[in-house]
Formats: structure tokens, C-alpha cells, sequence
């Protein structure tokens, strides 16, 4: 029977289960916080780190935050910067992160085929159906997006750098610190306003709001938003490790 290690990756926090051909946990999940500063090689570290503390698997997904091509790190917002989000972007880091081959190096690194994804795409292939055009948005540190068109992957959008009124994205606007700052009621009308804007731009069939956040919105608000949006569990982001392999184009 082949096994799946998935690591979800964070900006707080990298956590890792494995996974049965089923996409049902074989172990229960191991989280260690974020290491920061975060170059790649202390990143593919604590990723084997991770891994050794679990059973062995024959291949491994990642789901990391930020625009991925191809395993390819096209840029990622959290682990460029001295001491974790909303911290000053290092151009050390930059540089070393532009255009690294994570895929390779964590397939090198574990000596097994390795899948490297946004996180909110692994989330994405955890819960949806397969049919129709189906929006994932996750809501922690920040905003996380992936779209599906008839249970295939669509080429990733980073969502979450786009401005949703001046000076502000999406991704300041809804995320962790303003839910602090604003308190769950207040952020919670946020998200739903988040959602209207966005309807007329994908037109889903259904819209699945996960993320560690998403527990957080009121029930109200959610009624709100219609009966095409629901509410999936943070864990999707571990489970979706095995379907990822099915619903990306590897």
C-alpha cells in the first residue's frame, strides 16, 4: 500500500502526518513552529526533520505558501523575511529563494518522488468534489487561494497580493493581524464582503473557506454568503496529500 507524508507548511507553523492510499492519516500529526530566519537549506531541514518523527512513506507532498510553478519557488512571502510575517523582507533571502527548485531538493533530500504545491491548492485537492468550478480560499496568516475546473488544478493566482481597496491587498486585509485587531464579528463581516466581491470574478459552483481562521466566522455571516460556500477543517491541508497527485499536473 503506498504512503504519503504531507507537510503543511505555515508562516507560524509546519506540521505532517502520514497518509494511507485513502487520504486517512496513518499517524497523528507532528507541528513544530517555524524556524526564522528561514533559508532554504534550514527549510528542507526541519522539513527531513519532520518526516523522521513519522513512519516512513513512498513519496512525499508539501504544500508551502506563495507562488509555486512547477516545485519551482517563484516567490514566497514569509520565509523572505527576518523573523516571520509582516517582518522585513531579507534580500538574502530573496535571492535565495527566487527560483529555487524545492521539489528537487526535497525529492534529493528524502530519496523519494516529491510533490511541491501552494498550500491552499493541497488544501483545495482535500475537499473538493470534481465537478464545476470550485474556488478554495484559506484564511491564517494571510489569504490563500487555488481554483479547480472540473476536479483539475488551475494555474495559480496569487490572490492574495491583489488590492482590495488602496494601499491594502487581500492578504493585510483579511488576515490574522486584522482579526486580532478588528475581533472575530468584525472580521467575520470582512469575509463576507471578501466573498460578494468575488463572486461576479469566478462565478463558482461552490466555494470552500479553510485555513485555521475559518472556524472563526461567525455562523450569521455564513448563512450570509449562500448555500455555495462552505466552511471544510483545517486538516484538509495534510489530507489533501494524496489527491494532490491526481488533481496536479505532475
Amino acid at each position: 500500500m503506498q504512503t504519503t507524508l504531507a507537510i503543511d507548511c505555515g508562516g507560524g507553523g509546519i506540521k505532517a502526518s502520514v497518509l494511507d492510499a485513502a487520504g486517512t492519516m496513518r499517524a497523528q500529526p507532528v507541528r513544530v513552529p517555524t524556524p526564522y530566519p528561514l533559508p532554504p537549506e534550514l527549510f528542507v531541514r526541519t522539513l527531513v526533520d519532520l518526516g523522521g518523527r513519522l513512519p516512513t512513506a513512498h513519496r512525499v507532498t508539501v504544500g508551502m505558501p506563495g507562488m509555486i510553478r512547477h516545485g519551482v519557488v517563484v516567490a514566497t512571502p514569509h520565509y523572505v523575511t527576518r523573523s516571520g510575517p509582516r517582518s522585513r523582507a531579507e534580500p538574502t533571502l530573496l535571492a535565495q529563494w527566487s527560483g529555487y527548485d524545492a521539489r528537487s531538493a526535497l525529492s534529493a533530500a528524502f530519496g523519494l518522488p516529491a510533490l511541491v504545491l501552494n498550500d491552499a491548492e493541497v488544501h483545495g485537492a482535500g475537499v473538493v468534489a470534481g465537478t464545476g468550478c470550485e474556488l478554495v480560499l484559506t484564511l491564517g496568516t494571510g489569504l490563500g487561494s487555488a481554483l479547480f475546473d472540473g476536479g483539475q488544478l488551475a494555474p495559480h493566482l496569487e490572490l492574495s497580493h491583489a488590492p482590495v481597496r488602496w494601499g491594502t491587498t487581500y492578504d493585510t486585509y483579511v488576515g490574522e493581524p486584522e482579526r486580532r485587531r478588528l475581533g472575530d464579528a468584525f472580521w467575520s463581516r470582512r469575509i463576507r464582503q471578501v466573498v460578494e466581491g468575488l463572486r461576479p470574478v469566478f462565478r463558482w459552483d461552490r466555494l470552500y473557506l479553510g485555513g485555521g481562521n475559518s472556524r472563526l466566522i461567525r455562523p450569521e455571516q455564513l448563512a450570509r454568503m449562500g448555500d455555495d460556500v462552505v466552511v471544510v477543517p483545517n486538516s484538509a491541508g495534510i489530507v489533501g496529500g494524496v489527491r494532490a497527485w491526481d488533481l496536479a499536473a505532475v
